[in-house]
């Protein structure tokens, strides 16, 4: 088992990386503090991991509740399900919410958490590659809104990280490319060697090479780790986590939220930032040609042919990141080396949004 550390003072806690975590009853003795449990997990992983979980949670009251699966249902509604649940079962501000899923689950669990009586303890157990090298990280929790991908929520560190990589296994191939988008996006924020390595390994990590694996979660962890130590609350450095993804969120929330896996909208965003970087003088040629080929071989998207500029260019308008009235973009200066902006040509955005779009 690896064990990283997100540096906050008081509010730091463990990333634990490893094999058979979730029955192992002593990590969750340690960062589970009250007796009163409220599991969140969806109809798709519940089934496959609730019971082991529950050995690891051995000696607490455990009330689960099972949510839809999928994208769309990220929302307010699905919220107040959770908070109806912690409300019956008159749980206190000593109880823990336990995430025990994907993206999805854990930013809506971490909500839930966050709401509650003014914020309760929470517990991030990530089951896919996205989550576990990205979203169950950081604090950043919330639910997405028909204008757009995240708009609602709060930023609430939680407990502790576990992230079992035995999940993996059961992990759908396209959820699987889907958490590669993420990590791609780590080398080219801030570390070429790793983009490198990537390309060296990536058909390792599609078949599912356990030892591959375990190196992109600890590596992308670490990364975003040292980032939100920083700037836990994205003042700064911390919007740089966001390459890819105001292009992305505005893919996913143009199509509902239906059409598209988060990390694939993502792997589309990494390409219209390396193309948005090249027409605007920053990147060359060469290295768009790397992250195309690479995007290409995780089996990843890198345009979208259903959707016109002017439709996505609306929903990039009210993106978390736009500063009066001027959308700011995560732009490259090559593999390894980002910055944010607000200081880029129009046309450059429109020629970029052409090149992709339909």
């Amino acid at each position: 088992m690896n064990v990283l550390k997100v540096e906050l003072g008081p509010r730091s806690y463990p990333i634990l990386i490893g094999s058979g975590l979730l029955a192992r009853r002593s990590h969750f003795d340690e960062h589970v503090k009250g007796q009163d449990v409220l599991l969140v997990s969806n109809t798709i992983v519940g089934p496959l991991y609730s019971a082991p979980l529950h050995q690891g949670l051995a000696g607490r009251k455990v009330v689960e509740v099972t949510l839809p699966d999928g994208e769309e249902h990220k929302t307010l509604a699905t919220v107040s399900r959770m908070l109806d649940v912690l409300v019956a079962n008159r749980f206190g501000r000593d109880c823990t919410v336990v995430a025990l899923g994907g993206g999805v689950v854990g930013d809506m669990a971490g909500f839930a958490a966050a709401s509650y009586q003014r914020g309760v303890s929470y517990v991030q157990v990530p089951t896919t590659l996205l989550a576990q090298v990205d979203s169950s990280v950081g604090g950043k929790t919330g639910v997405n809104h028909p204008g757009g991908k995240n708009l609602i929520g709060a930023f609430h560190q939680p407990r502790a990280v576990i992230a079992d990589t035995d999940t993996l296994r059961t992990l759908p191939k396209r959820e699987l490319q889907a958490g590669l988008a993420e990590v791609i996006k780590y080398g080219l924020i801030s570390d070429a060697p790793f983009f490198a390595w990537l390309e060296r390994h990536m058909p390792d990590l599609l078949a599912g090479k356990a030892e591959a694996l375990a190196h992109v979660i600890e590596v992308s962890c670490r990364i975003k780790a040292e980032i939100v130590g920083r700037d836990e609350r994205e003042l700064g450095e911390r919007a740089y986590l966001n390459l890819g993804h105001t292009f992305g969120h505005a893919l996913e929330s143009a199509t509902a939220y239906r059409k598209w896996l988060h990390g694939e909208a993502v792997g589309a965003g990494l390409m219209m930032a390396a193309t948005m970087s090249a027409e605007s003088g920053l990147m060359d040629p060469g290295s768009v040609q790397r992250v195309k080929r690479l995007l290409e071989a995780a089996g990843l998207p890198t345009e979208e042919r259903s959707l016109k500029p002017d439709t996505v260019l609306e929903h990039m308008r009210i993106d978390k990141k736009v500063q009066g009235g001027r959308i700011r973009l995560v732009l490259l200066r090559g593999i390894g080396s980002c910055f944010v902006t607000a200081e880029y040509a129009d046309d450059a955005l429109r020629r970029t949004l052409e090149a992709h779009l339909a």
